[in-house]
This record gives C-alpha cells, sequence and structure tokens, in this order.
C-alpha cells in the first residue's frame, strides 16, 4: 500500500494462500485472502496464467466473489507480485483467472522494443 513491490519470476509462482488488493469502497486498498489452485508456468503471453479462488468472507459477503472492475487488482504471494486478476468463472464467481506478473513484464519488454 503505497510501497515498492518486487515482482515474481515465472518460477517463483505457487499453489497456495495468496492475497488480492482491491478497492470496495471509501476504505481504500484492502488485502483480501485468496488461493492459488493451479499454476501454468508456460511462456507464452497467456493472460490465464493461474487460477485463484477467493476465501475471503469478508470479500464474499460484500461481492461474492471476482465482479465487474477487479480486472488488473494485483496478486501478491511470498511478499512478492505474482499477477493480476484476468477472467471470471461465470458460473464459479469466487474463482478466476490471472496473468503472471512476468508474462507482464515480458510484454511490456516487447512492446518498448518496437
Amino acid at each position: 500500500m503505497g510501497e515498492s513491490i518486487p515482482a515474481a519470476s515465472r518460477d517463483e509462482v505457487h499453489t497456495g494462500d495468496a492475497e488480492l488488493l482491491c478497492t470496495l469502497d471509501d476504505e481504500g486498498v484492502k488485502s483480501y485472502h485468496c488461493t492459488i489452485t493451479k499454476v501454468t508456468t508456460q511462456s507464452s503471453q497467456d493472460t490465464k496464467s493461474f487460477v485463484i479462488k477467493i476465501d475471503d468472507e469478508e470479500l464474499l459477503s460484500k461481492t461474492g466473489g471476482i465482479v465487474q472492475g477487479m480486472s488488473g487488482s494485483p496478486i501478491l504471494q511470498d511478499g512478492k507480485l505474482v499477477g493480476a486478476v484476468t477472467h471470471v468463472l461465470i458460473d464459479h464467481a469466487d474463482r478466476g483467472y490471472g496473468i503472471l506478473a512476468q508474462n507482464m513484464l515480458d510484454q511490456a519488454a516487447q512492446a518498448q522494443n518496437t
């Protein structure tokens, strides 16, 4: 919250505890617990690099899961930025996809070089 966070490399992202940062009200950015349930560590620019499950009771009670406007919300694990929310699973709003931070950095570097 206002401080620099290192980005995780592809091989540092793993299943397990994580946190999602988002703003739901006038209180500003808050951290909510989630779990990374699957990681695809391919080197492609896939926007569905890993699956998260929202299991934070406060977030679930306020939104029911991932809602419109949460795309791009940062996901942290082990003190590093592992990626951002990209998609929600329509039939399971408590689950969604994220893009790896490494993929975002790779895309930014490619764009800068073109």
